[in-house]
């Protein structure tokens, strides 16, 4: 069985093991955890979530501020990075914490969520390209489908559009 939370002091190791684990197997590097650990320490509005099972940590997601800036500058959150153990993966650990994330973030009155993921992955929670809505990314060569936003709330975002910029601590990972 599998609970989701907050993380908690006590997870921060776990946590940064797991995301060496799975960028390590997946990519052959793993910046995620130094982006994790340099966030926590700068960032106040973050939300960082664990997956629990049998009292370790087994998949986590990261929200961390982004900032559209255009005529109307706007703050909401980016989405990443997520880690799954890779032996668990495929068992809908990450979708729950994906949905979590997003039902808190909707619940505090964040007006969106952006994401630089998989195009097949995220739009089955509601992400959309975000060039729909006027936004880029501040990063060259990032396709199109893989830079999506989730509207939590259409009315804030109105007329906000331009580039989508994530703090600092991203650029050092990328």
């Amino acid at each position: 069985m599998i609970f989701i939370r907050e993380e908690g002091p006590k997870d921060i190791e776990e946590i940064r093991k797991l995301n060496e684990k799975t960028f390590m197997q997946a990519f052959g590097q793993a910046p995620e955890a130094n982006l994790i650990d340099s966030l926590r320490k700068s960032c106040a509005n973050i939300l960082s979530l664990v997956a629990i099972q049998d009292d370790h940590v087994v998949g986590h997601i990261f929200l961390s501020p982004v900032k559209i800036d255009g005529d109307k500058a706007i703050e909401g959150m980016g989405l990443g990075p997520i880690a799954v153990q890779p032996e668990l993966q495929h068992q809908g650990i990450g979708s729950q914490l994906v949905q979590v994330g997003i039902d808190m973030l909707k619940t505090r009155g964040d007006p969106f969520i952006i994401v630089l993921g998989h195009p097949e992955y995220y739009p089955r929670f509601g992400f959309e390209r975000a060039s729909l809505y006027g936004i880029g990314s501040q990063w060259e060569g990032v396709p199109d489908e893989a830079f999506m936003i989730l509207v939590l709330n259409e009315e804030a975002l109105f007329g906000a559009c331009g580039v989508a910029r994530f703090r600092n601590e991203f650029d050092e990972a990328m």
